[in-house]
């Protein structure tokens, strides 16, 4: 009634720090945006793998691209439907590792973790890759460039990840929705038209190789399968959602089974209607994009668009690889830094190493997306298995209402899945997938020895144990110092605060200076005596780390404290003497003494 002119009582805000709240966390819209738009955009090659397949039986078995792409689509609902309960049941994230940890076992659960890690990283090469093939099919002078096209745009995705999963979101934003838009689209513009506007493409003969037959029907289920890839993502990644997170994950995955269905399945009617086969220089979704824009300009943007996509659809991997690398970290199977997160909610370790091996991936294979594709997929199918199977497992065991028709949905889709992964297998074991049988193995055995070496760290530390009752023993610290001023002065004074006993100790090569020093000490007289060693080869690390172990004996506690210049721009860093650092190092690798490090912070 006031019409907010009413005085209000003002309540006090307290700045937030970098990271903290929801900001710095996803909406289920720019989750979306941040974890599916690979699974988006495979519907740029996942209808075209059906149809190379088919096409081995003639163009008369196009017609059976529509019912493998609905078997596939029941197969995205029940994909889905499972993700949703693996987020309520784990919302920490963790996807089909976290199912197989609570309910097949630490084998299991290694499978798991190993066939994603392969996945995200194939995830990576292979869209930028894509991307850059695609764009390279606008601008042909990038045809001698994959490789450093690819690099470049992981780069900027590295960059961008690194300040933050809502970052990275809301940059992907706009290319998430411009890509949904195009490809349905295209279906309502293309079923809105009695023929095809255009034709692209050079004309390919077919010959006919195969029948139609159960096999051949499998091997195009199993590739159409491709488009399948990144619907797990949500479900690794719920730790980056907003409050409430479980709801919003699940959100988000429902929207992208929708999207992901009603295109796939309006595509695949096109394919059917209008008789689309392989055609030379353009892919099959070119060729619908044609079919209903024509070929003006919105034939080439729409092209641009799925170009953008498909490079983007990589940012799928690092919204959802390092939350996986930090769970493995927890369970002491990677190193632990890949569980720091930095004041942005953000797994930079993770990041960084997804983008070194992804970088190293593409190297390998010199930008190639074809030398890719046969590696692609293999190991999301194991974890959509393992996801399935765990599922079942977890139901029958805790046996909640309803839990009966859930373990069917979850064991149908574990059956689906385990097909389409075997013929996988089969069909490109020689192609290239014998790469993946390899790495998943050599995956899990680093993910076993690094939790057996923190296991024996655990042990010898005694972690867990009342360990005894601490002893006080007498203390020496030892101050190296080059000469009398204030960086000594500074290191004196807090060697006393820190110890029993303090002694100065300095190296010198040359008699007559290590004779002046001495007399300046005498004259400055700070109460602390100055051991000189003389060092005629000019060696200071030697020296010092025996005259320490000569101080700790009989069980004494010697502490080392050196005082080191600290500029005030790190331009002079290089200016200063690093000594200091080389010793210490040194001291910390070849003695048990304690090694401080006093900065002495100038104002230049």
């Amino acid at each position: 009634m006031t019409f907010g002119l009413a005085p209000r009582k003002a309540l006090p805000r307290v700045p937030l720090h970098p990271g903290e709240g929801d900001k710095s966390h996803l909406t289920s819209i720019e989750g979306l945006a941040a974890l599916s738009l690979d699974a988006l955009s495979s519907v740029a090659y996942g209808p075209e793998a059906i149809v190379v397949v088919l096409i081995a039986a003639g163009t008369g078995a196009l017609t059976s691209t529509l019912p493998v792409t609905l078997v596939i689509t029941g197969l995205l609902a029940v994909l889905v439907i499972s993700y949703c309960q693996v987020i309520a049941v784990h919302p920490d994230g963790g996807g089909a590792y976290a199912v197989a940890k609570q309910s097949l076992g630490a084998r299991a659960s290694l499978l798991a973790a190993a066939s994603l890690v392969v996945d995200y990283v194939l995830t990576v090469a292979v869209s930028l890759a894509a991307g850059a093939a695609s764009l390279a099919s606008a601008f042909p002078a990038l045809a001698h460039h994959l490789l450093a096209v690819c690099l470049a745009g992981l780069v900027l995705l590295t960059a961008v990840n690194l300040r933050g999963i809502a970052e990275s979101a809301r940059v992907l934003m706009l290319p998430t929705v411009l890509f949904i838009v195009s490809v349905l689209g295209i279906i309502v513009a293309g079923l809105l038209r009695s023929h095809p506007a255009a034709t692209v493409g050079s004309v390919q003969p077919v010959h006919a190789t195969q029948t139609l037959g159960l096999l051949l029907l499998l091997k195009a289920f199993s590739s159409g399968c491709s488009a399948l890839t990144g619907v797990e993502a949500i479900a690794n990644g719920v730790p980056v959602f907003r409050e409430p997170r479980v709801k919003r994950a699940q959100r988000t995955e429902l929207m992208l089974g929708s999207l992901l269905g009603v295109m796939l399945v309006g595509l695949s009617v096109l394919i059917r209607r209008d008789h689309v086969a392989p055609r030379g220089g353009v892919t099959v979704l070119a060729q619908l994009t044609a079919g209903a824009y024509g070929t003006g300009w919105a034939y080439y943007a729409t092209n641009l668009i799925v170009t953008l996509a498909l490079a983007l659809a990589a940012n799928t991997s690092f919204g959802g690889l390092p939350v996986l690398m930090s769970l493995l970290a927890r369970d002491h199977r990677l190193p632990h830094l890949f569980a720091l997160r930095a004041e942005r909610p953000v797994y930079r370790y993770g990041v960084v190493a997804l983008a070194l091996l992804a970088g190293a991936l593409l190297i390998a294979v010199d930008g190639d997306t074809q030398r890719l594709i046969p590696l692609f997929a293999i190991g999301v199918f194991i974890g959509f298995t393992i996801s399935q199977v765990g599922l079942v497992r977890h139901w029958a065991g805790q046996r909640p209402d309803g839990w009966v028709p859930r373990a069917l949905i979850n064991g149908t889709g574990a059956v689906l899945t385990a097909v389409a992964c075997l013929v996988l297998l089969a069909t490109k074991f020689v192609a290239g997938a014998w790469v993946v049988v390899i790495a998943v193995p050599l995956m899990m055995l680093l993910f076993t020895r690094i939790e057996r070496y923190y296991t024996a760290v655990g042990i010898e530390l005694g972690i867990g144990s009342i360990p005894a009752t601490p002893t006080r023993t007498t203390s020496l610290v030892i101050v190296p110092l080059s000469g009398v001023s204030k960086l000594a002065e500074s290191a004196i004074s807090a060697a006393l605060a820190l110890g029993d006993e303090v002694i100065a100790l300095s190296v010198q090569h040359d008699a007559a200076t290590a004779d002046r020093l001495r007399r300046t000490w005498e004259e400055w007289d700070p109460g602390v005596p100055l051991d000189i060693i003389d060092s005629p080869n000019r060696s200071l690390v030697g020296p010092v780390i025996d005259y320490v172990r000569r101080a700790a004996h009989n069980g004494r506690r010697v502490a080392v404290l050196i005082p080191q210049v600290e500029p005030c721009h790190r331009r002079y860093d290089i200016l200063q003497d690093q000594r200091g650092i080389l010793l210490a190092t040194a001291l910390r690798y070849r003695t048990d003494t304690v090694v401080c490090l006093l900065p002495y912070h100038l104002s230049l």
